[in-house]
């Protein structure tokens, strides 16, 4: 972990980390944009959510970004009837990550649509690769768990959990 956040550091300035056996300081502001199941723990599981990735969200000072992506999956599964919301509707989660959670919406630019070809076709699903290419267009680093998003990392995508 520890190489990995000074690596990322380095990348961006060379600001300094303090690390001690429990605790992560980061001298840096974070832009942090969530994939869809690190989005909805956050909203009800956040014990499902990684320590350093807890970390990084509950700290005032780091943008949370949801991207428009998201709330499109989200809506398309629940109409689909793979994913259940248990207490909220798809409409409501945009006014719940704003208002509630602090979060700023990230939508998807034409840009970044146009250009999305580009992204290597490694992990099938559309809304994942949408959410992975916005995080290397924005040079942001992606908040996620799944494993085959550090295939990208030669790619530029940048991950913490």
């Amino acid at each position: 972990r520890l190489d990995w956040i000074t690596s990322v550091l380095h990348e961006r300035g060379g600001l300094a980390v303090w690390i001690d056996a429990d605790t992560i300081v980061l001298d840096a502001q974070w832009q942090l944009p969530l994939d869809t199941h690190t989005f909805l723990w956050s909203l009800n599981a956040e014990e499902k959510l990684g320590d350093t990735a807890r970390e990084l969200l509950s700290m005032p000072e780091n943008p949370v970004y949801v991207s428009s992506v998201t709330f499109w999956e989200i809506s398309l599964k629940t109409a689909l009837r793979k994913l259940t919301l248990e207490n909220y509707s798809p409409d409501e989660l945009p006014a719940i990550a704003g208002n509630i959670m602090g979060y700023q919406i990230l939508p998807l630019e034409a840009q970044e649509a146009a250009t999305f070809y580009q992204l290597p076709l490694i992990h099938r699903d559309p809304f994942d690769r949408m959410l992975i290419w916005q995080a290397i267009s924005t040079k942001l680093i992606l908040v996620a768990k799944d494993s085959e998003f550090t295939a990208y990392a030669k790619y530029g995508l940048q991950t913490v959990w």
